[in-house]
């Protein structure tokens, strides 16, 4: 179903820790976004998360759930909290609770790398990472949260699924990520299945499907990896890599790994995209030990307002949003390619002179 251009609703959920911070400086940008390109957009902030559990009991509530899912579009901050767990020990984790029950299959994870802004290796090519983790968010080991089991204190048990449906519509979604990226880029696009299918079952099912909708698509090229080869080439040439879509876990401990080779988890953002539903979301977790210091780089977060921007015009909102979308991501690399450094890469600017500076250079995108 298409938005509604004029009154665009967003569910804005903080969350824990750094999680407020930079949902608070986000939300400072866009407003200025939001004036300078005339978007209808109202956001609505809701409690969840650890916080809300110590308090209530309860980590999202049914009627926080309710307006969330009801909203065009979800821009979480970050939730959890090392000392704040559910009885059975796991953490508190209302985002994973968002992606299986609106159904969101498709966690876009994009890694690029920034002008101006360290990145781990040496290699003069690393200036040209740009590819996508494309995390499936519903089943794989994931689908096992909350139904493990233990038996009898000697042995516990968890169960992977891969569904056909699922895979196939990962597998599109993938291809239709790559063929729109060629388009902007200006060369093929490669689409990458990461899994294990040498040893698993499941992996090899997997394949066999991606393959069948790789036929599909005979305009982007097609191929597959093993989960540690990729993790060797990730690190041993990751500018070679497009589109990676693969297996929850999986995608999980890639995207870490992909997020280290560009400069940190402050610079990585994401989306776990469903049908009819999305949430935006920096990478990154809460981050007790600097939560309170106004320190933290809120650039993953802004670059993942920006996903929901282009997301939003691709769903009806209008021209005006992707172009706020494009202006918003240009304005953070023009900044850290004019030398902006924040704490977590060896400078001191923090989360609101992040913010200010973006916004500055926003302001002067709109005299020229």
């Amino acid at each position: 179903m298409a938005v509604n251009r004029n009154a665009v609703q967003i569910a804005l959920m903080p969350g824990d820790g750094i999680g407020t911070e930079v949902s608070e400086a986000c939300m400072g940008v866009l407003e200025v976004l939001a004036r300078r390109h005339a978007l209808g957009l109202h956001a609505e902030t809701l409690r969840a998360g650890a916080m809300a559990y110590r308090d209530t009991g309860s980590a999202m509530d049914e009627a926080t759930f309710e307006r969330a899912r009801a909203a065009d579009a979800i821009l979480l901050g970050a939730m959890g909290w090392p000392g704040i767990r559910y009885p059975d020990g796991t953490e508190i984790a209302p985002q994973l609770d968002l992606r299986f029950r609106l159904g969101l299959y498709a966690g876009v994870r994009p890694i690029r790398a920034l002008p101006g802004v360290p990145l781990a290796l040496a290699d003069p090519r690393a200036a040209q990472i740009d590819m996508v983790i494309l995390r499936e968010s519903t089943e794989g080991l994931f689908a096992a949260r909350g139904k493990g089991e233990l038996i009898d204190d000697r042995e516990a048990r968890d169960t992977m699924v891969i569904t056909r449906a699922t895979t196939e519509r990962l597998s599109h979604f993938a291809f239709d990520l790559a063929r729109r990226r060629a388009a902007r880029r200006g060369r093929p696009g490669r689409v990458t299945l990461v899994d294990k299918a040498n040893v698993f079952t499941g992996f090899a099912f997997m394949r066999k499907v991606f393959h069948e909708v790789a036929a599909q698509h005979p305009e982007v090229e097609a191929a597959h990896h093993y989960i540690d080869a990729m993790a060797l080439d990730m690190v041993r040439r990751p500018w070679d890599f497009d589109v990676l879509p693969t297996e929850n876990m999986f995608g999980d401990i890639l995207s870490d790994l992909g997020a280290g080779l560009i400069g940190g988890m402050g610079f990585a953002p994401s989306a776990d995209i469903g049908d009819g539903h999305a949430v935006f979301q920096p990478s990154h977790g809460t981050a007790p030990d600097i939560a309170g210091q106004g320190i933290a780089n809120p650039t993953a977060m802004l670059l993942s307002a920006a996903m929901m921007l282009d997301w939003l015009a691709g769903r009806g909102a209008g021209p005006g949003w992707a172009e706020a979308a494009a202006e918003l991501e240009a304005a953070v690399d023009a900044v850290f390619a004019a030398g902006l450094r924040t704490p977590d890469i060896g400078g001191r600017a923090g989360t609101a002179e992040v913010a200010r500076a973006v916004t500055e250079r926003l302001g002067l995108g709109a005299l020229v």
